[in-house]
């Protein structure tokens, strides 16, 4: 029995083997290509633990792995020429699964990398197709959306004979090249500067229409206000001169006398002024007219006095006193 135990342990040990080079698992996110002596005889695309015929070191049978899952692929700094001639720089990116593992084993013998070398050229020869019908406003207005599908349909075809399935295709970036951008720049600068021209165009233009309406109203405001106060200047001077003339008709010795004292205020007002008169003008009445009222003694000696003033020049300050005082005594003792 003893002799049989390292037997049993190389029997169990191949057996072990054996099971363990028959059976593979495919994940969720994988799909399993089993190959005997080179060629597909099976592939799994569901998860579980599969078996197939072991001893894969003689070309027996083999399980290559690939992914199931969408994966995505970039492509930078496309050099693009739009229909006005110039030059862009687009970024994009393709969204893709295997969907044929038995077409993209053929293909490209299952290799990602080789797979995606050759979506890089179709993309690239899409993108220029695309932008080659449209300007370079197409990329930024709502038709990006039709440029995107556009390059999709046209890399299906190409992607199918690889055995993948083109899920989106997306436009992440489009710029102007270095030698565009400043031609650009310039354009953009003068078509603003216009604008802003023909705004100010429009201000100068909306300011002078407002201006010369204030204008027009502050005349025509002024106007009306001296209008008005003419009107009540006149009916103010008719008023006035209504009063002097009432007053003239109820005294009329007083009225001159009034006006007079009036006219000495006025004249001889303490501005500094010095008059020189005759002693015998008419200003002086009241001061030397006999015939006038007669007013007191005191009155006709203060006339004397001024009339005896040297060169016969009257200090403003004398004859207005002289003027107060005459008209105090003729009020009080001359009426």
């Amino acid at each position: 029995m003893a002799n049989r135990l390292p037997i049993i342990a190389v029997i169990a040990a191949v057996l072990l083997f054996l099971l363990y080079s028959s059976v593979f698992v495919v994940n969720a996110g994988q799909q399993a290509i089993v190959l005997r002596f080179g060629e597909i005889i099976d592939v799994k695309n569901e998860p579980g633990i599969y078996f197939k015929a072991p001893f894969a070191f003689f070309d027996a049978d083999s399980v290559q792995m690939v992914e199931k899952r969408v994966m995505r692929f970039d492509l930078d700094n496309i050099r693009v020429q739009v229909s006005g001639g110039k030059f862009y720089e687009v970024d994009a990116f393709i969204a893709y699964r295997i969907s044929d593992p038995r077409t993209f084993r053929a293909a490209v013998s299952g290799q990602v990398e080789l797979a995606e070398a050759r979506l890089r050229t179709r993309l690239d020869a899409a993108l220029r197709r695309v932008y080659g019908l449209r300007d370079f406003e197409a990329a930024l207005s709502e038709e990006r959306g039709n440029m995107m599908r556009e390059v999709r349909d046209q890399l299906r075809p190409d992607a199918t004979s690889l055995g993948l399935d083109i899920e989106d295709v997306r436009i992440r970036r489009t710029d102007l090249t270095a030698e565009v951008s400043q031609q650009t720049y310039d354009r953009m600068k003068a078509e603003r500067l216009a604008e802003a021209e023909r705004l100010r165009a429009r201000g100068n233009e909306a300011a002078q229409r407002i201006r010369a309406r204030a204008d027009r109203e502050v005349v025509e405001i002024v106007a009306e206000a001296q209008k008005e106060s003419e009107i009540l200047r006149g009916e103010g001077e008719a008023q006035r001169s209504a009063t002097f003339a009432d007053a003239y008709k109820r005294d009329p010795a007083f009225f001159d006398f009034y006006r007079s004292m009036n006219a000495y205020g006025t004249a001889l007002d303490n501005t500094g002024t010095t008059m020189v008169l005759s002693p015998e003008s008419e200003f002086f009445r009241y001061f030397r007219d006999p015939g006038s009222k007669p007013g007191p003694a005191l009155a006709r000696k203060l006339a004397a006095e001024v009339l005896s003033v040297p060169e016969n020049v009257l200090r403003v300050g004398g004859l207005v006193a002289i003027a107060v005082g005459v008209g105090i005594v003729w009020l009080v003792r001359g009426l």
